[in-house]
């Protein structure tokens, strides 16, 4: 049996584990039962990347959320009657607090009654079985696995159940979720599931699909890591025209999702992680015209705050594009700092559709030359203080402008940085120390030596010989104490001369 704690603080980012570890100290200072349900588990257990933290507590999470609040997240969306709270924990971290609660359907396809639940209760009412599995977060009972539908051996047989004949009856919208979840995850639909899927839309039931639920969906395909998977799914199975017809009969604009999504590995690449599910709607509506596109939005359950971000992105980043290409962006120190500030959406939809290369060339630069630079700031300011230059304000200012430098070519070794360090910071290079003067008595060894040889070779060297020695005793007269001790072996050297001659 897998170690489920292991997996979670191996596959969870430092804010997920930040975000789930504040969730279990809120929930236990509360006296709620708190679990890790849903997507969480399945794409943990399936290896996929954890996108959000879905919670579910035996008690009203809103009394989480507002100490959540108190600590810097923000609460997104907050339905009272389901008690569901969708966070954005502190770090950018998405996730959803919802109170265990049981389905009572008055009658099929309606809305149902809700009532408080516990953990095993909610789990059963679900839609599939790979989503009715929770991990406990409670102290007595941390990392235990809950699995009441068997949904781990759905997982490993890589099959989509439901768990009721009544599912699709109840919520049609499961319709378009089954079809989502087998086309994301590479399952196959299990076959009693694909028998009651066959007879639901031989009953037309995908006609009763509420539109704000159809609205859901299409906010749920927009966050998918391969939307376009998940919309040739639907149309395969002539289920679009329940997104809506317009977009049935002119289709999802595919080239530009590729287009985006090709865009996101690149942004992989660099580090960022960014949320596109603005620009990928834009990309799957990208067919239909502004006064269709708004009428889509409005049959699809987007409210006027909703709607207004999605009707106004593309001028939004057309105006970023054209100040990026302006003047005032030539230098690439402003350059950056406008990328810097800009939304990573934006970055992401100019590059799979911008046709300037001004900007493409400065995003690109951004991305992958000037962000490293930046990441590598803190060396720079080592070596500042490693020449002697005190922490503060002005170090900060002498940092940044040696910064400025590097994005334009300059500073790229070592010594470059450190002469540009110099100069900034006023501190000058310190002499190199003098080479100590060496003892007179070795110069006076060697003239020795030379008037040695000449007093035991027998005769007078010739002339040709004689010069060298010569040469040697100027040479040594020239440096600091030796003139006297020459004149001595010279004197000694004409002696001996003498006393041969007499001979």
């Amino acid at each position: 049996m897998p170690d489920y704690m292991f997996l979670l603080e191996s596959r969870l980012s430092p804010e997920q584990r930040a975000a789930m570890m504040r969730v279990q100290e809120l929930s236990a200072a509360l006296g709620f039962n708190v679990y890790l349900t849903g997507g969480t588990v399945r794409d943990l257990i399936t290896g996929a990347s954890l996108r959000d933290l879905d919670f579910t507590v035996e008690g009203n999470p809103s009394r989480i959320a507002r100490e959540l609040e108190k600590g810097g997240a923000k609460v997104l969306v907050e339905d009272e009657k389901y008690r569901h709270i969708e966070v954005l924990f502190a770090g950018d971290c998405e996730g959803s607090i919802s109170a265990a609660h049981d389905d009572y359907y008055v009658r099929p396809g309606t809305r149902p009654e809700i009532r408080w639940s516990t953990i095993m209760e909610d789990l059963r009412r679900r839609d599939f079985s790979l989503n009715a599995i929770a991990i406990s977060l409670n102290p007595a009972s941390r990392g235990l696995l809950l699995d009441p539908t068997n949904g781990l051996s759905d997982i490993e047989r890589a099959e989509v159940r439901a768990l009721s004949i009544h599912s699709f009856t109840n919520q049609p919208v499961r319709l378009l979720r089954l079809l989502r979840f087998a086309a994301r995850m590479g399952f196959k639909v299990e076959q009693r599931t694909q028998e009651w899927f066959d007879l639901a839309i031989e009953r037309n039931l995908h006609h009763s699909i509420e539109p704000e639920d159809a609205g859901s969906e299409l906010r749920a395909v927009a966050r998918e890591e391969r939307p376009t998977v998940v919309l040739k799914a639907w149309e395969e199975a002539k289920l679009l025209e329940v997104i809506n017809p317009i977009l049935a009969k002119k289709h999802p604009d595919y080239e530009a999702i590729n287009r985006l999504m090709k865009v996101r590995e690149d942004l992989f690449t660099a580090g960022f992680r960014p949320r596109l599910s603005m620009p990928t709607l834009l990309a799957i509506l990208g067919r239909l015209k502004d006064r269709e596109l708004s009428s889509v939005l409005a049959k699809a359950g987007f409210r006027a705050a909703e709607m207004e971000p999605v009707l106004t992105f593309e001028e939004k980043a057309l105006a970023a594009q054209k100040d990026l290409v302006g003047k005032k962006m030539q230098a690439p120190v402003e350059a950056y700092r406008f990328l810097e500030k800009l939304p990573a959406e934006q970055t992401a939809y100019l590059l799979a559709e911008s046709n300037k290369s001004g900007a493409l060339s400065k995003i690109r630069a951004y991305l992958h030359k000037w962000r490293p630079l930046r990441n590598a700031l803190p060396q720079v300011a080592n070596e500042l203080e490693a020449l002697g230059m005190p922490r503060g304000a002005k170090f900060d200012q002498i940092v940044e402008q040696v910064f400025a430098m590097q994005l334009t070519g300059r500073g790229k070794t070592p010594e470059e940085r450190e002469k540009i360090l110099r100069k900034l910071s006023g501190i000058k290079e310190q002499p190199k120390k003098k080479e100590k003067e060496k003892k007179p008595a070795k110069h006076a060894a060697k003239v020795h030596a030379v008037g040695a040889g000449a007093e035991h070779g027998g005769k007078q060297a010739s002339g040709k010989a004689e010069v060298k020695p010569l040469a040697k005793a100027k040479e040594a007269l020239t440096r600091p104490g030796a003139r006297a001790v020459a004149a001595k072996a010279h004197a000694r050297h004409v002696s001996a001369a003498k006393k041969k001659h007499h001979r």
